[in-house]
């Protein structure tokens, strides 16, 4: 499969700089949405970039730093659980994402969003469905939004053990289930998403 299909016809319609997003925890009971803009060299392209999900851990961790060392600009966003109560999940992703977009230090000719994703941005931008798979540059931003989200979690664990975060990140496992009803909700618990065990 040709990942870069999507790039290739964009640098021949003249665009330079091409900027891939993709988003990570939108199905989580805790913590952050988390998105990640990268703009990477397209002549020079690391081996084994992919689909975040299908990914080992291990070698989601070492792509990461690769990607970010050789990244021409990287942004990385996080749109906090008390926000996508308020507005969301699916308004958080596009706010996260635009974001995420706007915070790079040099600006993209051209966005490429994964799903199916309009974002509120004046740069041209095309949303891919299934784009971390298909797309280069997708694929990078999922792999980085994917290690810093879990990175995350991992921290939250030690502040809430009882939830099993360091595995779980936030999804809605058995032993998470468990804890929510023993312990009750954390800060970092997202009020819209647990209703049913409040």
């Amino acid at each position: 499969m040709d990942k870069l299909e999507y790039e290739r016809q964009l640098l021949e319609s003249g665009f330079n700089y091409i900027c891939g997003v993709d988003e990570v925890g939108r199905g989580p009971l805790a913590g952050p949405v988390v998105c990640a803009a990268v703009i990477m060299p397209l002549d020079n392209l690391l081996e084994g970039v992919d689909d975040s999900k299908k990914l080992a851990a291990k070698k989601r961790e070492i792509l990461s730093e690769n990607i970010l060392n050789r990244a021409i600009a990287f942004h990385i966003c996080a749109v906090e659980p008390q926000i996508i109560d308020e507005i969301n999940i699916l308004q958080a992703t596009r706010l996260c994402m635009k974001n995420a977009v706007e915070g790079l230090n040099i600006k993209p000719d051209f966005v490429l969003t994964d799903g199916n994703m309009t974002l509120d941005i004046s740069i041209p931008q095309k949303s891919v469905v299934k784009g971390d798979a298909l797309s280069y540059s997708i694929g990078a931003a999922s792999i980085v939004a994917k290690v810093y989200r879990d990175n995350l979690m991992k921290e939250y664990a030690k502040v809430y053990p009882q939830y099993g975060f360091e595995t779980n990140v936030g999804y809605g496992s058995k032993k998470h289930i468990q804890a929510i009803k023993d312990f009750g909700l954390t800060p970092i618990h997202r009020r819209s998403f647990t209703k049913k065990w409040q």
